[in-house]
């Protein structure tokens, strides 16, 4: 089953997408973290989506769309996969449909003001990746997986956060007519316990 996560930065989908593949046993696809990996390694198309991504703004569609191509043809997305992160607009959307047929797409639906206190709260580790917020850190610096000192990143501060979310509105919330108009989307509230959306989402998809 080939699936798309749809919903605002910080709803979720990249918790959800992971339970999701587990359960299908399918890959998740996350242009965010492609992305993040080629920013680390200083790659001509890392260097090019860190100015965007620093901005609050959209990485442009000739990059992602490269990106996500080269992806869906690797061989374990042979049986499937969720797409954590694209399209982020309808032009890619459009682009995509050339290149996929896409199943199911599941829009996780969560207010700005709970956005903004989840994203701006978050901190990671560069170097296993792990993630925590710090109203679960009671003062905590450094990864418990590996020790490392836990940072914000540039797109997780409140004022880009902010930017983010109005990127969102304007250019990728429109998706949901696109597919709502195909007869594949599936409203989710993002709000709740993690174990609930997950419950509907398998639903959603069953």
């Amino acid at each position: 089953m080939n699936i798309i996560f749809l919903g605002p930065p910080g709803a979720g989908k990249g918790t959800q997408a992971q339970r999701i593949c587990a359960a299908l046993n399918i890959p998740q696809i996350s242009t965010g973290d492609m992305l993040r990996r080629a920013i680390q390694e200083q790659t001509p198309t890392g260097l090019k989506a860190k100015s965007f991504m620093d901005a609050g703004g959209l990485v442009p569609d000739d990059v992602i769309i490269d990106i996500v191509k080269d992806r869906l043809q690797a061989d374990d997305c042979k049986n499937g996969y969720i797409l954590d992160g694209f399209p982020r607009t309808v032009p890619q959307a459009e682009a995509l449909e050339k290149i996929a047929e896409i199943d199911r797409v599941i829009e996780l639906d969560v207010a700005d003001e709970a956005l903004i206190k989840r994203i701006s709260g978050r901190r990671v580790c560069l170097k296993c990746g792990a993630t925590y917020h710090v109203s679960l850190l009671n003062g905590k610096t450094t990864c418990d997986n590996c020790g490392e000192t836990l940072i914000q990143r540039d797109d997780d501060k409140a004022e880009t956060v902010l930017n983010r979310l109005k990127s969102y509105h304007s250019k990728t919330e429109p998706l949901v007519n696109f597919y709502q108009g195909r007869g594949k989307l599936v409203k989710i509230d993002g709000a709740g316990d993690m174990d609930t959306i997950f419950d509907a989402i398998m639903k959603a998809l069953a």
